[in-house]
C-alpha cells in the first residue's frame, strides 16, 4: 500500500543531517565500503525519525538483525554452526552500536564465513550424492528449519546436508516407482528398473539442481547479500518495511504499473543460457513474429552497434541489455529451438503492457438476467506517467462498458488481489456510492485523517458482490471494508483477509543524500497505519466476511496475524458517514446463502480437506527409511484420495468476454486462448457460483424507500 509521502519537520531537518555526513574509510575486503556505510547512516536516520513506529535502537533491536541476518543467510541449517555462532555472538549486543556509529563488522564477519562456506557447499553435496544412500538405516528428518538447532560441528552440518539430500533423492526414486507402476498397468511389455538404478539417475537429477541452485548463488553479488543484511535492520521496525536494491525497484515499478519497456519476453536461466519462456501477447516480439518460447538468446546487439555475448551471464544482466527505451532497436542473435540454426531478430523495444495486470470482465446469463463478474488483480498505478492507464479508470470504463450490455449485478473478484496504490482504492470505492468516507489514516504520533470521495458521481447504483479470499490484502481490504461498512455490498470469501493494515511508502535514498552519485536504492517504509470509517483498523484483522465459506486456507497459518513483528490492532474514532441501506433484503441473503453453504456437501469436503491441510503443515517428520518413508506415502495417498475430488465441480453458466473485447480476441489468439480458459475455470468455481446465488437473490430498494430508511 502506497501513498505520498507527507513530510515533517524532522523529515526536513533529517535530510539537512544526513548531507553533512561524511563517510569513514575502511578496509579493503567490502567492494564498496563507502556505500555500505552510507546506507546503515541513512536508513537508521529516516527509520528512526520517519516509521510509523518509534523505536529505540538498543540491545533487543541488536538481538533481532543477529537472528534475523543469519536466518537469512542460512534458513535451512545448511552453513553455520554452533561454532559460528559462537563467534558471531560477540556482536549480538553490539550490533545497535555498530549501527549508530555506521560500523559494518558485523556484517562483514558473518559474510566472511557465509562466503567460505558456499564455496564447501559443492564439496558437501557432490561428495554425498556420489555414492549410494543407505535406505534401510531407521533415521528420520525433520524440515521445520525454524525449529532446528545449528549443527554443533562440521561433522553434524555433513550428516544435516546427507539427510535433505537423501529426504530429496528418496522422494524422486519414490515418484519414479509410481510412474513405473502405472505405465505397466497401460503397456504390459514395459520393462521396469531397478531400484539401484532408480536410486542413482535420482542422485544424478538432484546433483545436477543443486549444481543449478548454487550457479544462480555464484552470479549472486556483495550488493545482494547486503541487501539482505539491510532487510534484517529494516524489518526491525515491522514485516513491510524493506530496502530495495535499483533492479528490485523497477520489478516494484512493473509490478505496480503492470507495464515495462522492451521487447516483451519473459526470460528464464538454464544453465549457462537465456531461454525464452514465453512471449507477451501484443508486445513487440509477439508482433514481430520470429522470436518463439524456447528460443536461446546468445547475443544482444544495441542497434547497429557490436553484440555483446550473454552466454554464462547471470539474467538479471541480461535482462538489462536486452530491455531498453521505446523505439530503440535491439538485435539479438537466437539459437531457434525447432530446428537449432542461429538468426539474427532485430526488433523495435516499445511499452509492453502486462494483461495479467489488469481489469477484465466477463457475463454471465442466470434465470434470465446477465451479470458482470470484473477480476482485480491488484490496484495497479504508474506513479511516474499520471496519464498512464491505472485500475481507477479501468474500473470505471470497464462498468461503463458492462452497463450498455445490460448487466443487472456485478461481482467484484478480489481473490489473491494483494494490494497495490491507495489512492486508486479511495476511487473505486467511490463508483459506488454518492460521496464520502472511504478510509482513515493516520501517521505516528498525529490523529485520523479522513480520506473521502468527493466526486458525487455514483458509476454503478445496481447490486454488488465483493468475492474475497486469505490472500486479498491491504488496498483491497479498504475496498472490502468500505464497501462493508456503506453496506453497499456483501462480502463474500474466506472467514477473513490478509489483515495488513499499513501502509508504506517508497522513498529514494539518493535524495536524503544527494551528493553521492551512485545509486543508493530505495526503502518501503511504513509511515501510516489505516482504519475503518467505523473506526476499527484491518491490521491483523482483516474484513470478515459477510458470509464465509470454506477453503483451503481456512486453517493455516496465514496471514499479518503470523508474521514476527506484525504491528498491533487498534481503533480510532469513527468517521461520519451514512449507510447506503441499498437493499431490500440484505440480510435475508445472507442467512440464505449460509444455510446454503453449511447444508452443501461440497463445502463440507473443503472444510475437512482444510483440517487435512493443517494436519499435515504440522507434520513436519519424515523417515528416510524406504520403507517406512513408503508406507507413510500410501497413508498420506490413501487419504488425500478422500479429497481427489474436492474441488471437483462444473456449473450450467455459460461466460463470455463483453462485446468490446471479441475484435481484440479475433485478431489476438493468445488472448483468446487466455480468456477461454478463464471463462471455463468461471464455469468450474463453486464460490463464483454462490457469489451469483447471492447476487441473483439481492432486491435493491426503490429511491424513495432509501429517503425512508
Amino acid at each position: 500500500m502506497n501513498t505520498k509521502y507527507k513530510f515533517s519537520t524532522s523529515i526536513l531537518a533529517l535530510i539537512l543531517l544526513i548531507s553533512s555526513f561524511t563517510a569513514q574509510a575502511t578496509t579493503k575486503s567490502d567492494p564498496d565500503p563507502e556505500k555500505d556505510k552510507i546506507l546503515i547512516y541513512v536508513l537508521k536516520n529516516i527509520l528512526t525519525r520517519g516509521h510509523f513506529v518509534e523505536k529505540d535502537i538498543n540491545d533487543n533491536f541488536s538481538e533481532h538483525v543477529f537472528k534475523s541476518f543469519i536466518d537469512g543467510l542460512d534458513p535451512n541449517k545448511r552453513y553455520f554452526t554452533q561454532k559460528d555462532l559462537k563467534e558471531f555472538s560477540k556482536y549480538k549486543y553490539e550490533i545497535d552500536n555498530q549501527l549508530l556509529a555506521d560500523d559494518v563488522s558485523f556484517y562483514n564477519l558473518v559474510y566472511s564465513h557465509f562466503s567460505d562456506k558456499i564455496k564447501n557447499a559443492k564439496s558437501y553435496y557432490g561428495a554425498l550424492l556420489a555414492q549410494p544412500f543407505d535406505f534401510k538405516k531407521k533415521e528420520t528428518i525433520d524440515i521445520d528449519f525454524d525449529k532446528a538447532k545449528f549443527a554443533e560441528n562440521e561433522n553434524e552440518l555433513i550428516n544435516y546436508w546427507r539427510k535433505q539430500l537423501k529426504l530429496n533423492t528418496l522422494s524422486r526414486v519414490q515418484e519414479e516407482l509410481k510412474q513405473q507402476e502405472e505405465k505397466v498397468k497401460k503397456d504390459k511389455n514395459f520393462k521396469n528398473k531397478s531400484f539401484r538404478v532408480l536410486e542413482k539417475e535420482a542422485r544424478a537429477e538432484v546433483l545436477k539442481n543443486m549444481d543449478e541452485l548454487y550457479l544462480r548463488i555464484e552470479e549472486l553479488e556483495h550488493e545482494d547479500w547486503f541487501s539482505t543484511f539491510l532487510n534484517s535492520v529494516v524489518g526491525a521496525f515491522d514485516p513491510h518495511t524493506t530496502y530495495m536494491a535499483p533492479r528490485i525497484k523497477e520489478r516494484f515499478d512493473q509490478d505496480m504499473s503492470g507495464k515495462l519497456e522492451g521487447i516483451g519476453a519473459r526470460l528464464q536461466k538454464k544453465g549457462i543460457y537465456t531461454h525464452v519462456f514465453e512471449l507477451v501477447s501484443g508486445g513487440p516480439a509477439w508482433k514481430q513474429g520470429e522470436l518463439e518460447a524456447g528460443d536461446i538468446i546468445l547475443q544482444v546487439a544495441q542497434g547497429d552497434k557490436e553484440p555483446l555475448d550473454i552466454v554464462g551471464m547471470r539474467l538479471d544482466d541480461a535482462i538489462k541489455f536486452i530491455k531498453g527505451k521505446k523505439g530503440t532497436e535491439v538485435r539479438l542473435t537466437v539459437k531457434k529451438k525447432l530446428d537449432g540454426s542461429t538468426k539474427i531478430i532485430s526488433i523495435i523495444r516499445d511499452v509492453v503492457q502486462l494483461e495479467e495486470t489488469f481489469v477484465k470482465s466477463s457475463t454471465v446469463e442466470k434465470n434470465g438476467k446477465k451479470y458482470g463478474i470484473i477480476d482485480l488483480p491488484r490496484f495497479y498505478i504508474d506513479f511516474q506517467d499520471k496519464s498512464y492507464r491505472d485500475s481507477a479508470k479501468d474500473m470505471e470504463k470497464e462498468i461503463e462498458r458492462l452497463k450498455n450490455e445490460g448487466v443487472t449485478g456485478l461481482i467484484i473478484d478480489l481473490r489473491n488481489n494483494g494490494g497495490g496504490s491507495l489512492k486508486t482504492a479511495i476511487e473505486i470505492a467511490g463508483l459506488f456510492i454518492d460521496k464520502g468516507p472511504i478510509v482513515q489514516v493516520k501517521y505516528r504520533g498525529e490523529n485520523p485523517m479522513v480520506k473521502n470521495d468527493i466526486d458525487p458521481k455514483i458509476q454503478w447504483d445496481g447490486s454488488v458482490v465483493v468475492l474475497v479470499n486469505e490472500l486479498s490484502a491491504s488496498a483491497s481490504e479498504i475496498f472490502a471494508a468500505a464497501m462493508q461498512d456503506y453496506r453497499r455490498a456483501i462480502i463474500i470469501g474466506g472467514n477473513q483477509t490478509y489483515g495488513k493494515g499499513t501502509v508504506q511508502n517508497v522513498l529514494p535514498i539518493n535524495q536524503f543524500y544527494p551528493k553521492y552519485e551512485k545509486d543508493l536504492g530505495y526503502l518501503k517504509m511504513t509511515i501510516q497505519k489505516f482504519y475503518r470509517i467505523n473506526g476499527g483498523s484491518t491490521q491483523i484483522e482483516g474484513v470478515y466476511s459477510d458470509i464465509a465459506i470454506p477453503s483451503k486456507y481456512s486453517y493455516m497459518k496465514f496471514g499479518e496475524k503470523d508474521l514476527e513483528g506484525a504491528l498491533i490492532w487498534d481503533k480510532v474514532p469513527q468517521a461520519k458517514y451514512l449507510q447506503t441501506n441499498s437493499y431490500i433484503n440484505f440480510s435475508d441473503v445472507i442467512y440464505k446463502s449460509k444455510e446454503r453453504i453449511a447444508a452443501d456437501p461440497k463445502f463440507k469436503l473443503i472444510n475437512e480437506y482444510a483440517k487435512w491441510l493443517k494436519e499435515n503443515q504440522d507434520d513436519t517428520s519424515y523417515s528416510l527409511n524406504y520403507k517406512s518413508f513408503s508406507k507413510e506415502s500410501e497413508t498420506q495417498e490413501k487419504e488425500a484420495k478422500k479429497f481427489k475430488t474436492v474441488f471437483d465441480y462444473k456449473s450450467d453458466l455459460t461466460f463470455a468476454s463483453p462485446n468490446y473485447e471479441l475484435p481484440l480476441l479475433k485478431k489476438d489468439t493468445i488472448l483468446a486462448d487466455k480468456r477461454v480458459a478463464w471463462h471455463k475455470n468461471l464455469s468450474k468455481d463453486m464460490y463464483v457460483s454462490e457469489a451469483l446465488n447471492v447476487l441473483s437473490e439481492l432486491k435493491l430498494k426503490t429511491p424513495s424507500e432509501i429517503v425512508k430508511n
